[in-house]
């Protein structure tokens, strides 16, 4: 499969089979998230992996979007270790999250594992219930499994390329 064929073939899944991911196939999805560019190469950052009865309870205490997946990743950065522009002071955290978030989704993809980007949780939340250090950002839920549905029909609306490209 070309990249262009995963990255057009891929969906957000929002309805899971309960069936779970192996343990090879998680690696290989860490493994993915881990070769993500960052920001001069710092590496800041921290992903924990949800897959437990327990730990799966506390994620359904900070977002309503887990769709019942049987894995998730929680994707942070260390505000400590994240580069930041001299100019500004633009931390670069979110940025290298997202990234690491990307790959680490078309990885599952690649495995057969579908994924959904979650963004809406409360951060508190997450901070409380997996007990993150105050210099740890959760950024992203990646919450991964097998797809026991389709794609929705608003995943094949796209922008014309006009309407986002301009050459200047």
């Amino acid at each position: 499969m070309t990249f262009f064929e995963l990255a057009s073939e891929r969906y957000s899944v929002r309805k899971f089979k309960d069936t779970p991911v192996p343990k090879e196939t998680v690696q290989k999805i860490l493994a993915a998230g881990r070769l993500a560019p960052t920001a001069c190469n710092k590496q800041p950052q921290e992903i924990l992996v949800v897959d437990s009865p327990e730990g799966l309870a506390k994620l359904r205490k900070c977002t309503e979007c887990h769709y019942g997946a049987p894995l998730a990743f929680i994707v942070c950065y260390d505000k400590e270790k994240a580069w930041r522009r001299e100019y500004d002071g633009k931390c670069s955290g979110d940025v290298d999250a997202a990234i690491v978030s990307t790959h680490m989704m078309l990885e599952a993809w690649e495995q057969g594992i579908g994924s959904t980007w979650v963004m809406y949780f409360i951060p508190e939340a997450v901070m409380t219930e997996f007990a993150l250090p105050e210099n740890i950002v959760p950024v992203s839920i990646l919450v991964m499994g097998y797809a026991d549905a389709e794609p929705s029909p608003r995943h094949f609306d796209r922008k014309d390329p006009e309407d986002a490209v301009s050459y200047r």
